[in-house]
């Protein structure tokens, strides 16, 4: 019997965060996986956790902001793999901080990491599926895509920037008609340990602003998008009020935020002035998944489960719409 193929991923900033939920979502399916990040003990760890799930994986520190260095990787991956089935452009730093106090070079290192290595993942991913005609690219997006907050200007930047590069390249695939599917999953807060390494000038330590949910949830929706051609998934309801709420009445949410952007996204205790941050190195320590949120992150989201299944939830529409017909047709 020919052996059965397995999928190959490559997936960036996998060492912690949502990445790290990301590799533990395809590991549990045998998946063979290039991690990328900076940090190499935080990648063997990751690795060591693919293996244990039945998974294998390549360990490759890479600073996705330099494009030879993800060229490298992909090579990597597919002279150890195979052909690269998926790739996941997830690699994202930011600083709190108003915008008057960002200096040049912190604002461009945020967007480098944050958009410029999502394009250069998705030229290294696209140079090598292309020519097959088959393969998909998932970019990591988020709410703050469509709808943008204080204090975080250089990764608010940097992911409508991701919107507009990826609708662009959508239309020039299918200009060519190709087979390579593009689509981007916006998320919501996120439970990882981004707030505990970010840059930030803000008196009180950072977190998310409005609902948090954990990073498992984004990894089952991230999952689920690199194997069902929907052009955006949406994970979350604040998601879903972020973008909407953004196209019905941008100038309330300009208000709202100006007045709620700053408390709402710094906790009640002092943030430490000495501790460092992964801006332009990478913090060690024990980061996994899961931040400090967990006391009130969600694990689950009815919304985006009712948007994964869309089928199931409109023919449940049905049958319910048809019920309550006919017992108004009886009563009647």
């Amino acid at each position: 019997m020919p052996e059965q193929h397995q999928e190959v991923v490559v997936v960036t900033g996998a060492s912690a965060g949502v990445g790290r939920a990301v590799v533990r979502e395809f590991a549990q399916r045998g998946a063979h996986i290039g991690l990328l990040a900076r940090g190499q003990s935080r990648l063997e760890e990751a690795k060591a956790e693919v293996e244990r799930y039945g998974g294998r994986a390549l360990a490759l520190p890479t600073d996705v902001a330099r494009a030879k260095e993800v060229e490298h990787a992909a090579d990597q991956v597919e002279r150890q793999f195979g052909p690269i089935d998926v790739w996941v452009n997830n690699a994202m730093t930011t600083i709190f901080a108003p915008f008057e106090q960002i200096t040049p070079e912190e604002f461009k290192r945020a967007t480098d990491v944050t958009y410029l290595g999502c394009v250069y993942g998705t030229m290294a991913a696209l140079r090598r599926m292309k020519r097959r005609n088959c393969g998909t690219i998932v970019q990591v997006g988020s709410a703050l895509a469509y709808r943008s907050i204080p204090l975080q200007s250089p990764y608010c930047g940097a992911k409508h920037a991701i919107v507009g590069f990826t609708d662009s390249l959508r239309c020039e695939l299918l200009h060519d008609q190709s087979r390579v599917h593009l689509t981007v999953v916006h998320l919501p807060g996120m439970n990882t340990p981004q707030f505990s390494w970010c840059r930030t000038r803000l008196p009180r330590h950072p977190m998310p602003m409005g609902p948090v949910f954990e990073p498992e949830v984004a990894a089952r929706a991230i999952y689920w998008a690199a194997h069902h051609h929907r052009r955006e998934v949406y994970v979350g309801w604040p998601t879903i009020k972020a973008i909407y709420g953004q196209e019905l009445a941008p100038e309330l949410a300009d208000k709202y935020l100006a007045e709620t952007g700053y408390d709402g996204q710094q906790t009640a205790e002092p943030v430490d002035a000495n501790r460092p941050d992964n801006l332009f190195e990478p913090v060690p320590g024990p980061f996994a998944a899961r931040g400090i949120f967990s006391d009130r992150a969600k694990n689950t989201s009815i919304q985006t489960w009712m948007d994964l299944h869309r089928k199931q939830v409109a023919l449940a529409a049905a049958g319910i719409a048809g019920v309550a017909a006919l017992l108004a047709r009886r009563a009647a």
